[in-house]
């Protein structure tokens, strides 16, 4: 029998592909997404990294000057004398904030990698305990200085301002009238020299009470200021040692317009003529017009003003005082056998750089600086930003010194020079320091010494000019 069945094959693999040809199936490996991923993050990473640098440089170095400022402000306090409190103290009238008032941290700096105080003190124990050294022979080659006075006519109640200046100058009676050759005389170190140094006549100005006059002749150490025309107000010392409050006089130098100003803010001088720890000098007659000249008195000429005073500390109306005068004089003059002690300048070093920056902020007027400049190049005054290895500029808002023939010469001097040419004493400085051969005792000490030694107000008001 025929078998009519029909055989069908069946197949897994079985598609609906019309060509009937066979799909291969590809197995894909499956990726592992530990590493890739954070492979991707550290991309971005470093892509953060690299856009934003600059911003995360400045985080740190702003979070570094916090730390290091924090340290500063909480420096060791046994490194401060006691503190002197008084009830009256100036803080000024004009509604400025006084932020650095008062302030008594120390300025440091980093030398050698290790941080360290600028000014570098005694012990306060020690402090306590310092005295004057004793006096011993100067081997100066200046042992004696005579000072050039006249007896000029004067008619009483006819002080005139402008009818005291000689030949169209700023010399008048209080000054005399050097001449070119004095001034180079001046110069010439010998044993005994003559010299004008203000206080020419008695008829000149900057007149002083005798009883006044009385209590400055007490001093033997002095620290001394002015303000004239109504200008800054009176800081009061700070960081002194009880030592100190018993030896050494403080000494404000006031003019009746100065004296009105503070008394309308409230700031009266007491029966003894003080206000606080200052001593209030009225000066009367001032010489000049020009109110920064009138300055140079005070600053410049302390051995005319305090005859038997033997040291000396200038600081400017714009300061504050904030360390022990006595432990300063043993820091800046005795530990170094020096015998002046002022401030480098702190931002340029040569006098004629100097000269171009006092016309561009309108210090002087270019007329006046440039007769300056001009003299002192036909002087043969060098380039030089360095004399003896000493920088030639100074910032003098601060002048420690002891009275010694020498000093007192290279005072004097430096007074003439601002008298004859402009009143920014900078540019006569090096001049002075440069032509005067016998002064090498000099201590140069850094800004930052300067800024451990005084809290910076800055003017407070213009002063007010002399009219007649």
């Amino acid at each position: 029998m025929a078998n009519n069945s029909i055989s069908i094959t069946v197949s897994d693999d079985d598609t609906e592909d019309p060509s009937g040809r066979m799909r291969v199936r590809v197995r894909r490996k499956r990726k592992k997404p530990g590493p890739r991923r954070r492979l991707d993050f550290t991309q971005k990473i470093v892509t953060i990294l690299l856009k934003w640098w600059p911003a995360l440089l400045l985080l740190i170095a702003v979070t570094l000057l916090v730390y290091e400022a924090f340290k500063i402000g909480g420096g060791d306090s046994r490194s401060s004398p006691q503190v002197k409190n008084f009830d009256k103290v100036v803080t000024g009238g004009s509604g400025k904030p006084q932020g650095n008032l008062n302030r008594l941290d120390p300025t440091t700096r980093i030398v050698r990698g290790v941080r360290e105080r600028c000014l570098k003190l005694l012990p306060p124990e020690e402090l306590e305990h310092l005295d004057l050294p004793k006096d011993v022979d100067s081997f100066s080659p200046v042992k004696k200085l005579v000072y050039i006075t006249e007896n000029a006519t004067y008619e009483e109640g006819k002080f005139n301002l402008s009818t005291e200046y000689l030949e169209g100058t700023r010399f008048n009676l209080f000054t005399g009238s050097q001449t070119l050759e004095q001034r180079e005389q001046n110069f010439k170190v010998t044993e005994t020299a003559g010299i004008h140094c203000g206080f020419y006549s008695d008829n000149g100005g900057y007149s002083i009470s005798d009883e006044d006059k009385s209590y400055m002749q007490t001093c033997k150490v002095v620290v001394s200021t002015c303000a004239f025309g109504g200008g800054d107000d009176l800081y009061q010392p700070i960081g002194m040692s009880e030592t100190s409050l018993q030896k050494v006089c403080y000494v404000a130098f006031w003019d009746e317009i100065t004296l009105a100003t503070q008394e309308a803010q409230g700031n009266k001088v007491d029966e003894n003529h003080s206000i606080g720890q200052w001593r209030v000098i009225l000066v009367r007659d001032l010489p000049f017009r020009d109110q920064r000249l009138n300055g140079k008195i005070p600053k410049m000429l302390p051995h005319r003003l305090f005859p038997n005073a033997r040291y000396s500390i200038w600081v400017d109306s714009k300061s504050q005082f904030r360390r022990d005068p006595l432990g300063v004089l043993e820091a800046l003059l005795w530990r170094s056998n020096d015998e002046l002690a002022i401030s480098e300048h702190g931002a340029r070093s040569s006098v004629y750089d100097e000269a171009k920056a006092v016309v561009r902020k309108n210090k002087a007027t270019p007329e006046e600086v440039q007769v300056q400049m001009a003299q002192y190049r036909l002087d043969g005054l060098p380039e030089d930003k360095r004399f003896d290895g000493k920088k030639a500029l100074a910032e003098a808002s601060i002048i420690v010194r002891k009275h010694t023939p020498m000093t007192n010469l290279f005072m004097c001097l430096w007074f003439n020079e601002v008298v004859r040419f402009t009143s920014r004493d900078q540019l006569s400085f090096p001049y002075v320091l440069w032509r005067l051969k016998g002064l090498t005792n000099i201590n140069m000490f850094p800004v930052c010494t300067r800024k451990d030694l005084v809290n910076s107000m800055g003017h407070i008001r213009k002063a007010k000019p002399l009219t007649n």
